[in-house]
């Protein structure tokens, strides 16, 4: 009798990378205190009372139950482009807008009317697993520019053109990133954007961690003055970290509305629409809540810094790029970094990620998700670190 076969699109991935880690902390004995997680980018704060009592509202609302509109609810829609005009100085309103079931979703609906099989897609090395592993399924070829420590693991300009091929649909960058933590300065953004245009390139650039910028109110970028933005340009974005709210899964893409209606095609096999409580309750707090996100992104500051002074103490273990949830760290052992974040969860209780999960050549790196664990939990850390001997 033949088994039937899977798709060796699918079959040829490894099995999902944070689960797989986390799985390594079961055989901690606890010898060196609670585990500390720094392996998934998540807050570890609940959402504001006033939201959740806006989801409860909704959740219990029939008018939600039945299904919604594909591009997503015209409240919200129109409370996320307003927003993202203030933080950008742009013109944006709701038909530049798609709301999607989380920004892992908006990066697959995307590169679905994008890119098919054969067609080729740019990305750095460092990158985000996820993105790598819906491109492959999708059957999309994909190169890598690589980013460099010495660096700040930015791309470079004249490294992104020689990558580039009469084949490449599109560029995907991811700012801050995800896993270096390096935030793309405006002016090489700019400059990267300008050569998607120049060669008729989509750039598609994933701001899941915008709100968590070092420089309050700072505008990341000025890409939608650009003339024709919409012609060359998709942005993601995630509600999931700014309103802590993960489970709910909502995101955003930031498109033309040529765009937008393309990415509702797609969306329509996918989900057909995003959760639809979720959505308006978000829309309805989205105004209330400036204050209080204001404060998370603060604490989320307090929580880098703290992190960067314990790193100071332990001088063989060097943070090579930080920023907004993430910390990616140079390990000191002369082995990969899938065995020293293994041991570390097994003997030490701190579950991180390898720096080869986001790519080939980054088996000195570890990434460290220090948004899931304050200043007292981190203080724990330097024990940590230094029982670990391979």
């Amino acid at each position: 009798m033949l088994a039937a076969p899977i798709n060796p699109s699918v079959r040829s991935l490894s099995q999902p990378p944070i689960p797989l880690v986390q799985s390594w902390s079961a055989a901690y004995r606890g010898d060196l205190g609670p585990l500390l997680d720094l392996s998934q980018a998540v807050p570890n704060f609940t959402p504001h009372p006033g939201l959740m009592g806006l989801l409860g509202d909704c959740a219990a609302n029939p008018a939600l139950f039945g299904y919604g509109p594909i591009e997503g609810e015209p409240s919200l829609r129109e409370a996320y482009a307003a927003s993202v005009a203030q933080t950008y100085l742009a013109r944006i309103d709701s038909k530049h807008i798609h709301i999607t079931s989380g920004c892992n979703q908006a990066f697959l609906a995307t590169m679905i009317a994008i890119a098919g099989h054969g067609d080729n897609v740019l990305m750095c090395n460092p990158c985000y697993f996820n993105h790598h592993t819906s491109l492959s399924m999708l059957g999309v070829d994909v190169n890598f520019v690589r980013c460099v420590a010495e660096n700040k693991f930015l791309p470079q300009v004249e490294d992104i053109r020689a990558a580039l091929s009469d084949k490449t649909r599109a560029l995907i960058l991811t700012s801050p990133n995800n896993p270096t933590g390096a935030v793309y300065p405006a002016e090489l953004l700019r400059a990267i954007f300008q050569l998607c245009q120049e060669l008729g390139v989509w750039l598609v650039l994933d701001e899941t961690y915008r709100d968590f910028l070092a420089a309050p109110g700072q505008q990341p970028h000025d890409l939608f003055a650009e003339r024709d933005w919409e012609n060359n340009m998709v942005q993601l974005y995630s509600f999931s970290k700014s309103f802590c709210i993960p489970g709910h899964r909502l995101g955003a893409v930031t498109a033309s509305h040529r765009m937008v209606m393309e990415i509702s095609k797609v969306m329509d096999n996918l989900q057909i629409c995003a959760p639809r409580a979720a959505q308006v309750a978000v829309s309805q707090a989205m105004p209330l809540l400036f204050q209080w996100r204001e404060d998370n992104r603060q604490e989320i500051q307090h929580r880098s810094d703290a992190l960067l002074r314990i790193m100071e103490d332990l001088p063989e273990w060097r943070v090579v790029a930080l920023g907004a949830y993430f910390a990616f760290v140079e390990h000191p052992f002369g082995t990969d970094s899938v065995a020293v974040a293994k041991a570390l969860a097994e003997r030490c209780g701190v579950t991180c990620l390898p720096g080869e999960f986001f790519g080939d050549g980054n088996h000195r790196y570890l990434r460290f998700a220090f948004a899931n664990v304050d200043g007292a939990a981190l203080s724990e850390l330097p024990v940590k670190l230094r029982h670990l001997v391979l």
